[in-house]
C-alpha cells in the first residue's frame, strides 16, 4: 500500500543549524527540509562534511535572502596538525609531505600578520570550484592534474588561541570564498613546515551565530510546533543591513515594484544596500537612490 504523499508547508523563515561532523550541506538542508515539512529550502554558503558549526537554512521566502547572507563575514576557529601535508589539506587526504619542524608559538604569531588584509590564496585542489565545466574535486579524484589560479581574499583578523607542539587552534575572520584548509596550509609553509586542517568549526556567518544555534537531534526531539517556534524571521537574513520602514502606501507601491520617495528628517539621501520593512516585515531589498528606495527583490 502506498503511503500517502507528504504536505509540503508555505512556512518561512532561517533555521540557524549546528551542522553535524561528516554531513554534507545538502544532506543537512534535506533533513531540516523534511522535519519542517518546507516547500522550499536553501543554505547560505557550504560546509566541508568534515567540518561542523553554522550553516544558516532559508525555508521559504528566506531563500530569497541567501544571497546576502552568503556574502556576510563568516568565522572559522581551526586546529592546525603540524608536520605533515594531505591531499586535501584536511585530515581526510593522503599524506603527501611531512617535516620535522615544530613552529614555535612567537614564531607563529609573527607570521600571522602577512595573512591578513586582502590577500591571493590558492584553493585546495579538492574544491567545488569548476573547471571547464567539472568540479576540482571529481577531476583529483580521478587522478587528473588540478590547477587552480590564485584568487583575491579578505581576511579581518586571525588570533592563535591555543598552541602545541603537534597542534595549534586559531579564529580567522574572513569574507566570502576563503578556504581555511588553504590557510592552514600556507601558513604552514611559511613557518618552513607542513600542515592540515584537524577540525574546523563556522562559529558564524553574515548576523547568525554559535548563539543562535540548534542541533538537528534538538529539531527531532521536538513536535512541529515547537520547531516552528525556533524558526528565526526572514528579516533576521538582514540584520547587518539598513532599514528602511515604509508606511501603507508605500509597501504597496513597492510590492509592485515600484520606487518610491522617502520623507521625514531622518530619511537616506543615498544607500548602496538596505532592505525595505512594513510592520517588521520583509518587502523588499533594494538601494536608495536621491532620496527614493529602489526594489532589487520583493517578497512576498
Amino acid at each position: 500500500m502506498n503511503q500517502p504523499k507528504r504536505l509540503k508547508r508555505a512556512i518561512a523563515g532561517w533555521v540557524v543549524l549546528n551542522k553535524p561532523y561528516e554531513m554534507t550541506s545538502t544532506q543537512a538542508v534535506g533533513k531540516v527540509r523534511w522535519l519542517f515539512g518546507a516547500a522550499k529550502a536553501g543554505h547560505a554558503g557550504t560546509l566541508d562534511p568534515l567540518a561542523t558549526g553554522i550553516l544558516p537554512i532559508a525555508l521559504g521566502e528566506a531563500t530569497k535572502a541567501v544571497p546576502q547572507v552568503q556574502d556576510g563575514e563568516k568565522r572559522y576557529r581551526f586546529a592546525i596538525s603540524w608536520g605533515s601535508a594531505t591531499t586535501t589539506d584536511d585530515r581526510e587526504g593522503e599524506v603527501i609531505a611531512r617535516s620535522d619542524v615544530r613552529p614555535e608559538r612567537e614564531a607563529l604569531e609573527a607570521v600571522l600578520p602577512q595573512f591578513i588584509g586582502t590577500i591571493l590564496q590558492r584553493p585546495p585542489i579538492f574544491s567545488a570550484l569548476k573547471i571547464d565545466g567539472e568540479r576540482a574535486y571529481d577531476l583529483a579524484r580521478a587522478g587528473e592534474a588540478v590547477d587552480l589560479p590564485p584568487r583575491e581574499i579578505d581576511v579581518d583578523d586571525i588570533v592563535l588561541l591555543e598552541h602545541g607542539a603537534e597542534q595549534s587552534v586559531l579564529e580567522v575572520t574572513c569574507g566570502k570564498g576563503t578556504y581555511v584548509r588553504s590557510l592552514a596550509r600556507d601558513i604552514a609553509e611559511a613557518l618552513g613546515t607542513r600542515g592540515h586542517v584537524a577540525t574546523l568549526h563556522r562559529a558564524a556567518v553574515g548576523p547568525f551565530h554559535d548563539g543562535d544555534a540548534v542541533t538537528i537531534d534538538q529539531l527531532e526531539a521536538l513536535a512541529l510546533e515547537a520547531r516552528d517556534a525556533l524558526l528565526k524571521p526572514v528579516a533576521a537574513g538582514f540584520a547587518d543591513l539598513p532599514e528602511i520602514r515604509l508606511d501603507p502606501q508605500q509597501a504597496t507601491a513597492v510590492r509592485h515594484g515600484n520606487a518610491v520617495l522617502l520623507t521625514g528628517a531622518g530619511a537616506p539621501i543615498s544607500l548602496d544596500e538596505c532592505w525595505a520593512s512594513f510592520r517588521g516585515e520583509v518587502v523588499a531589498t533594494g538601494w536608495v537612490e536621491f532620496g527614493q528606495f529602489r526594489c532589487r527583490r520583493v517578497f512576498n
